[in-house]
């Protein structure tokens, strides 16, 4: 699958030189390797030291309350060049959580990565918990992924991505003019 990253220029096709590895896959002798969860906390030792870069996938039934393995990979996690979250169907929701957990509570500022049956729809929410690198299917028109950055230009709940809220904007407005809130 094609990887997609927002660059200041736009939306860019990236080729991936990541190979995805799936529970009880063996791993390879060399190349950049994305690794379940499970395989991470098993070897890390070991996959710490090899000369290519290494990722972990989360799949969307990890425990969001990190209370099995969330502080063990938060010790992790400023090693770990990307971090990828599977969404194995589109109404599968959880992923959302884990990203914007990752990043606000354990402070990732790698690469998060959604994986899986990622939609040009979910983009823009995705974007707004964190998410920055997508594989998408093969034949998803790069037109259709940049508009769904610039989709929702007002906002109304705060997320990881920073974006002033309307009830911001106004406030900001009210003071400005000496109104109040």
């Amino acid at each position: 699958m094609p990887l997609v990253k927002k660059t200041a220029e736009g939306v860019e096709l990236i080729p991936t030189a990541w190979t995805r590895l799936a529970e009880g896959d063996a791993l390879p002798d060399s190349g950049a390797v994305l690794v379940p969860l499970s395989l991470w906390l098993e070897q890390r030792d070991t996959l710490r030291q090899r000369a290519e870069p290494v990722g972990v996938w989360l799949a969307s039934n990890t425990d969001t309350a990190f209370a099995a393995w969330g502080e063990a990979l938060a010790g992790d996690l400023l090693g770990l060049p990307v971090v990828a979250i599977d969404f194995p169907v589109f109404g599968d929701g959880r992923g959302y959580s884990i990203a914007a957990l990752l990043r606000q509570r354990h402070g990732y500022r790698g690469e998060l990565r959604a994986i899986g049956n990622v939609l040009v729809d979910q983009v823009s929410a995705m974007v707004r918990v964190g998410f920055d690198g997508f594989e998408v299917a093969e034949g998803t028109r790069l037109e259709l992924l940049e508009q769904a950055w610039s989709r929702f230009p007002a906002v109304y709940q705060t997320a990881t991505d920073g974006r002033e809220t309307i009830w911001q904007r106004r406030a900001a407005f009210a003071a400005a003019k000496g109104t109040g809130a």
